[in-house]
């Protein structure tokens, strides 16, 4: 079993551990807000996650967009920040990453959230897209034009990091979307597809089964790449082990209708919380009264995942996993996860 240790909930942790506010109207790129306004408390939220024995370092740009830009006020571009003048935030947040890392051999992942998650109020959770962004045509442009405001900037931004992180996608017309984009637009980088589960069900919002995702994911996509990693983010922890025996299944028929040569590494980052549920409309997270978690596990949050890891593994489907946490999972907490596997 080879398992590679992932970072945790980055927005949360700057609100939670260093007191950072995020509101739709003062910072709609959320977390990536800090490339603007606070790089230095950024670098040292990320610092954190880096001392915690973390193998792969996520950017802070998971709500990069030219339309989050464009709603950012500062004293050089009160009217928004233009698409022109983005490329300097973009190289901030390359290096606040490389700073954050403790060892050499810590590598890193350009975060890329879904378009739901650049829109007010996020729409992640739903997949409810607005018209102009309703389609797999029309989401293949929006993913191409941001990864092309990493490729134009300077600084050869794309050669520095390890991994490109398509993350919480809620869409089955934006999982091949992404895949379409990363192929046009020339990156090479490695790169995975994580879906958001919020249901009861074991089906993306949108209503797609596994089967639909692993099958969007890996089908021959002529002149595509097959993505290196395949998973789950943002989703409750103790909906995994169902959901991996699908994913499992399903690359198993994968290989077997030869797709794919090999299964590629699991991608497990679920988020840390107790029951909270992020309302988007209140902008916090909440806690339902009466709420049940539909199960009864009171381990740890890390023993749970580590156990699900090596259970996956006993199935034998996955061998190579990459593991971390979502929302609400703080430094301290992938500290813990990390020395499950030491």
């Amino acid at each position: 079993m080879a398992v590679q240790i992932l970072d945790g909930g980055l927005g949360t942790s700057l609100q939670d551990k260093y007191g950072v506010q995020f509101d739709s109207t003062n910072t709609p790129l959320w977390a990536s807000h800090l490339l603007v306004a606070d790089p230095s408390t950024l670098q040292t939220c990320q610092q954190d996650f880096g001392a915690a024995g973390v193998d792969v370092l996520l950017t802070a740009t998971y709500q990069v967009s030219p339309e989050g830009f464009a709603r950012t006020k500062t004293p050089e571009h009160p009217n928004g920040i233009p698409t022109h003048a983005i490329g300097p935030f973009l190289q901030t947040a390359i290096d606040v990453a490389e700073r954050a890392k403790v060892r050499d051999s810590v590598k890193i992942a350009l975060s890329l959230g879904p378009y739901g998650a650049c829109m007010i109020p996020g729409q992640e959770y739903s997949g409810s897209y607005d018209a102009e962004h309703d389609s797999e045509e029309s989401l293949y442009r929006w993913h191409l034009e941001r990864l092309r405001l990493f490729l134009n900037a300077d600084g050869d931004l794309l050669s520095r990091v390890q991994y490109v992180a398509f993350e919480t996608l809620p869409r089955l017309d934006e999982v091949r979307a992404v895949r379409r984009a990363i192929r046009d637009s020339g990156i090479t980088v490695l790169f995975w597809i994580s879906c958001v589960f919020p249901r009861e069900d074991d089906c993306l919002p949108d209503g797609s089964s596994v089967q639909q995702v692993v099958q969007a994911a890996v089908s021959p996509l002529e002149n595509g790449l097959v993505p290196w990693g395949l998973g789950i983010n943002c989703t409750k922890v103790h909906k995994l082990s169902g959901l991996i025996e699908k994913f499992g299944a399903c690359v198993a028929d994968a290989i077997a209708a030869r797709q794919i040569v090999a299964a590629p590494v699991l991608v497990l980052y679920p988020d840390g919380t107790n029951g909270e549920v992020y309302n988007t409309t209140t902008q916090t997270w909440e806690k339902p009264s009466g709420q049940t978690e539909g199960h009864d596990d009171t381990r740890a949050w890390e023993t749970q995942l580590a156990q699900i890891v090596r259970d996956a593994t006993a199935r034998n489907h996955f061998q190579s996993f990459l593991v971390g946490g979502c929302c609400k999972a703080s430094h301290s907490d992938i500290q813990k996860l990390r020395e499950q596997f030491n």
